[in-house]
């Protein structure tokens, strides 16, 4: 069986060698068909520290690590994209 591979965004990075990745899923409304968010946080495994918060990554399903460690990062996608911060007081 192939291993199952997911995109999300890393949301916290304060374990060692550990990420916590929330990955998004829309799904449908049974009767009413309507697309909602669903969103899910994995434990991932990662061997450095080269990732921060805010980076999509891409996960994949691994042998369990721990008790709640079974996915494995595979690659830093990109970073996720934020408004601009601006440092200028606002003017009345």
């Amino acid at each position: 069986m192939p291993k199952r591979v997911l995109r999300g965004v890393v949301v916290s990075t304060k374990m060692a060698k550990t990420l916590i990745v929330a990955v998004d899923v829309f799904r449908a409304h049974p009767r009413y068909r309507k697309r909602y968010v669903v969103s899910k946080r994995y434990k991932v495994h990662s061997h450095t520290d080269e990732y921060r918060v805010g980076d999509v990554v891409e996960i994949v399903e691994s042998r369990p690590v721990s008790k709640d460690k079974h996915w494995t990062v595979r690659a830093k996608v990109g970073e996720q994209s934020s408004p601009p911060e601006t440092n200028e007081e606002p003017t009345i």
